[in-house]
């Protein structure tokens, strides 16, 4: 798998595993270099993006879901952030499209069914700050962006608690930000177009982690970019 990583992934069980899991260490992952694999639940896979052991074990994956699936009422012993990249799911409270950003905290719970076509969702879990207990339900094809730092950039905020930030940024084309800082790194998927900055070029589907205090300046050329961010999450335990 071509990752641009020396964090290696480390198996002792199936049930104690990590997988790029050095937070300290830079990480990208293209479509190409997708891994699906099983689920515990019939019908689904998923690609482990990373998984951070602990006291409570910390995920980022991909996970698709087969169409018409049915999922039996589960609660969340851990909180879950989920960006609905393709398709439809719905629980007995809401339909969640392509673009809703979900945020479940401890002790929600819900009854899961997906639509005619499948869905696909980003999802990191475990990873609520001690003390976040808000739920949110933003469906992003409607909610207002706000004007970015520079010319071409759009902002739309999603969620904010103490020094983490989360947001979608809509990069038009040929648009050019400053370098800059990452303090407590910086987590992006490319939703859409293709993303750039002086070490790679990052298509639709790539996810890319950048440690704390690292740097970048990102572009974008003629396809312009639709990227999720969240930054402020990843400073090491001794800062």
């Amino acid at each position: 798998m071509s990752i641009y990583s020396d964090q290696h992934t480390t198996m002792s069980s199936p049930d104690d595993f990590e997988v790029h899991a050095d937070i300290e260490t830079r990480v990208v992952i293209k479509p190409d270099d997708y891994e699906w694999g099983p689920s515990s639940l019939c019908g689904v896979e998923k690609v482990i993006l990373d998984r951070i052991g602990g006291d409570m074990v910390r995920t980022t994956t991909i996970v698709r879901y087969t169409m018409n699936s049915e999922f039996p009422p589960h609660a969340h012993d851990g909180s879950e952030e989920i960006f609905v990249v393709k398709g439809t799911f719905a629980d007995e409270y809401d339909d969640y499209s392509a673009g809703t950003y979900v945020r479940q905290p401890v002790g929600t719970s819900s009854t899961w069914k997906v639509g005619v076509n499948g869905v696909t969702l980003f999802v990191k879990s475990h990873q609520f700050a001690q003390g976040d207990m808000e739920h949110t339900v933003i469906d992003t094809n409607k909610a207002k962006w706000r004007s970015g730092v520079v010319g071409g950039l759009q902002v739309m905020p999603l969620h904010e608690y103490e020094g983490e930030h989360v947001a979608l940024v809509r990069w038009e084309p040929h648009t050019q930000f400053n370098r800059h800082s990452h303090r407590g790194g910086e987590e992006i998927l490319v939703l859409d177009g293709v993303f750039y900055d002086e070490y790679a070029r990052y298509p639709k589907g790539t996810w890319i982690r950048s440690p704390h205090l690292s740097h970048h300046t990102p572009f974008t050329k003629e396809e312009g970019a639709l990227i999720y961010v969240k930054v402020g999450h990843l400073a090491p335990p001794h800062v």
